[in-house]
């Protein structure tokens, strides 16, 4: 294998993931209220679908790292492309809204394997010196998922029948098993740690029972006491499980990766803002169909340009991030694309497509900046042998991220259905919704500022760093502060 195939190639052959799990997800957001509508079901209680896979997610990838150790990283990936493709199948088939979250929970068993052991791949095949190019090189294939899933599940849902949507991964994942098997190394640690069990099972029901606890409020599904009673549970759990971390000698989420100044502000950040964008998929087909009577075609073909100004500035991200270093470029970017998330507040009916199509064009180019730079800068700084447990936490935080950004926006809008009467959801309860969730993702600033003018160093050339020489005296002042 040459070293040119191994810095291109098998990024992009690992991507084939990353491209079902966009794909998928932007497909679903675009055809929830036909969805809905089939399955005689509210168009906010459908959040289900899409939370419940976010909660298997966090609730299998934290065993992903152990995993990749133990069986070996491409043993691991093929097995998750060929369960999510189940899942996917399941989904189609679902009659119900209880079968169509099962057969999520079944997508989301094989999703959690896919985006952490896929990244491990990547970051234990790559020297650091080109790292940035080649988490470019990951994302830009699954970015595709971005720009064919809105038109292509608003087409699907608008001319044929939605359950098509979910088979449509299908063929790529054979694609990406014949791939992998044939052209990806076999990468594992020589001594993986004994699996950490009474960490997994504290960490992922605590997890489950609290984000299910904050999805079902509001939804009247459950009585009040009860919802309560699977929330306090879960935070219970979970605070159990920070006791256990900090005290095990191999926790299967490693808290103390959070002492790493880079790891922390890329995690910790990345978490608020992904968060904020993570509600703009679930909300912006809502706006333009519920509140604006569109079709899901047309609602499709009004957010795809968010796609592809992200796979644009993929091939511009690692230049930009040498001659402007992480810190100045996070700070940024997060304050831009903060605004472009709380612009659709100011969408009316009238507002001319082509200037929608615009603004969309260009907040995807400035959260695919923002996202190149906290995937790469989040392991500048980790240690090899501390990698597999480096990216499943992350990963976790990243899936936990759009279950909250999805609840936190369904509870906005209920919230302004309370404040307005009625049961019809209509384009007046969703400008202070975007506003908040553009909030949200603002918050990320207080992170990313307390990084050093030389962070992620190691990842860019020296010269790279010239710009942000002011500031490294001060912000080195600020690190004393956060340990």
């Amino acid at each position: 294998m040459t070293e040119q195939f191994r810095r291109n190639f098998i990024p992009l052959i690992v991507a084939t993931g990353l491209f079902m799990e966009n794909l998928d997800a932007t497909v679903l957001a675009t055809s929830l209220p036909a969805i809905a509508k089939d399955l005689h079901s509210n168009p906010i209680h459908l959040k289900l679908a899409v939370t419940t896979y976010l909660l298997a997610l966090a609730v299998f990838i934290p065993a992903s790292g152990w995993m990749a150790d133990r069986f070996g990283a491409k043993n691991v990936f093929r097995a998750a492309m060929a369960v999510f493709s189940l899942g996917s199948i399941a989904c189609g088939l679902s009659t119900d809204l209880g079968s169509l979250v099962a057969a999520r929970v079944l997508q989301g068993m094989g999703g959690a394997m896919m985006a952490p052991v896929g990244r491990l791949i990547v970051l234990r095949t790559i020297p650091k010196a080109d790292m940035i190019n080649a988490i470019a090189w990951l994302t830009v294939p699954a970015l595709v998922g971005p720009v064919l899933g809105p038109p292509l599940g608003g087409f699907i849902t608008t001319y044929f029948n939605w359950r098509w949507i979910f088979w449509i991964n299908i063929p790529v994942a054979l694609l990406g098993i014949v791939l992998v098997t044939r052209l990806i190394p076999d990468t594992r640690e020589s001594g993986p740690s004994t699996f950490d069990t009474r960490g997994f099972f504290l960490v992922g029901p605590g997890l489950s029972l609290f984000l299910t606890g904050v999805t079902m409020m509001g939804l009247g599904l459950l009585d009040r006491d009860t919802v309560l009673l699977i929330t306090f549970s879960g935070a219970a759990l979970l605070g159990l499980y920070v006791w256990h971390a900090l005290n095990a000698p191999a926790p299967i989420i490693d808290l103390r990766l959070l002492a790493i100044p880079t790891y922390r502000a890329a995690v910790v950040g990345g978490f608020l803002f992904r968060t904020g964008l993570g509600a703009g998929p679930f909300l912006l087909p809502l706006l333009f169909q519920t509140g604006f009577g569109m079709t899901a075609f047309q609602s499709g073909l009004m957010t795809f340009a968010t796609g592809i100004g992200a796979m644009f500035m993929k091939t511009q991200a690692a230049a930009i991030l040498r001659r402007y270093g992480f810190r100045r470029v996070l700070i940024t970017v997060a304050v831009i694309s903060s605004l472009f998330s709380a612009l659709p507040s100011l969408f009316v009916a009238s507002t001319p497509p082509l200037l929608i199509v615009a603004l969309f064009l260009a907040g995807g180019l400035a959260r695919s900046l923002q996202f190149t730079s906290v995937n790469t800068l989040a392991y500048a700084d980790v240690p090899p042998e501390r990698l597999s447990r480096a990216t499943s936490f992350a990963a976790v935080c990243q899936e936990l991220s759009g279950s909250v950004g999805v609840t936190i926006a369904a509870m906005g809008l209920q919230y302004m259905q309370y404040l307005r009467g009625g049961s019809v959801i209509d384009a007046a309860h969703f400008p202070p919704v975007f506003v908040l969730i553009g909030l949200v993702s603002a918050s990320s600033i207080f992170f990313f500022a307390r990084l050093s003018g030389s962070a992620g160093a190691s990842l860019l050339p020296t010269e790279a760093l010239k710009v942000a020489e002011p500031a490294k005296e001060v912000a080195r002042v600020s690190q004393g502060h956060i340990g």
